[in-house]
């Protein structure tokens, strides 16, 4: 019986060595799949994300690109698309790679001189305001809690200390759906430390996660006084970024190591 063969790639984002950063699937695909196959796929991959890219046809961008964890399709994601413009430009050549997403606009990548890349995310606001029932999880107590109206929260602790320290009831975070819960503080060999729970979308802690610098980009910013800092994502795995504020975009640079190539049979 003949099966279809699919390209596929492994690739540690926000890193300079495997076994660090965050894993993602990348898998570039001539035509879309029934979104039960996708779906399935993420689930079999069992990372954090698999990217599936589709040449595009609207002539807004190179490429269309969908997210799927192990259990359904998500709004946005940034290693990810990291790791797609790594595999892409590495691939095809050329500086800088498009992609056309279904809710978060046209992502680019572009090619840095030091061998890494850039990713410009549309920029995540936060407004002040207390959500006691959640903070409550993390096991100790935030100074400050920040939300968006598109399920991200992020608590601000006094040191990295305690984020590294953080012991949350995760299986109660769940509960509240798939919110990310993006715990930050001052850093000490960065300007920024952070971890991310996301335990309603399957992912207890997230090991480098892209979209929530998109919204650390505009808060820590504003806090230090100027557009541009380094940040590292205190995980198991752990990654390093540096995050650029400009206008309404924040440009998150990182290295990436592809671990696997090989094909994909369904």
């Amino acid at each position: 019986m003949s099966r279809t063969t699919l390209p596929y790639w492994h690739v540690d984002a926000f890193a300079d060595r495997p076994f660090t950063g965050n894993q993602a699937a990348v898998m570039p695909l001539e035509e879309w799949l029934p979104d039960e196959v996708l779906r399935a796929i993420g689930e079999e991959n069992n990372f954090a994300e698999t990217a599936f890219v589709v040449p595009d046809a609207s002539g807004e961008a190179d490429w269309e690109l969908r997210w799927f964890t192990p259990t359904y399709e998500i709004r946005l994601c940034g290693h990810a698309t990291l790791a797609s413009g790594h595999v892409l430009l590495g691939r095809d050549g050329g500086e800088r790679v498009t992609f056309r997403t279904r809710k978060a606009g046209v992502l680019e990548v572009r090619r840095m001189a030091d061998g890494g890349y850039e990713l410009a995310l549309p920029v995540i606001p936060t407004e002040r305001q207390e959500w006691p029932e959640a903070a409550a999880l993390l096991g100790i107590t935030p100074l400050e809690t920040w939300r968006n109206s598109d399920r991200y929260s992020l608590f601000l602790f006094e040191n990295e200390d305690q984020v590294r320290s953080l012991k949350p009831d995760v299986r109660g975070l769940g509960q509240f759906g798939d919110d990310q819960f993006i715990c930050t503080a001052p850093g000490r060999d960065f300007d920024v430390v952070s971890r991310v729970f996301v335990p309603g979308a399957g992912v207890d802690e997230d090991s480098v996660t892209g979209s929530a610098h998109a919204l650390l980009t505009s808060f820590w910013a504003k806090r230090l006084g100027r557009s541009a800092f380094t940040a590292h994502q205190a995980s198991a795995r752990g990654g390093d970024l540096t995050c650029r504020l400009e206008g309404s975009q924040a440009w998150l640079g990182g290295q990436c190591v592809t671990v696997v190539e090989g094909n994909f049979y369904l």
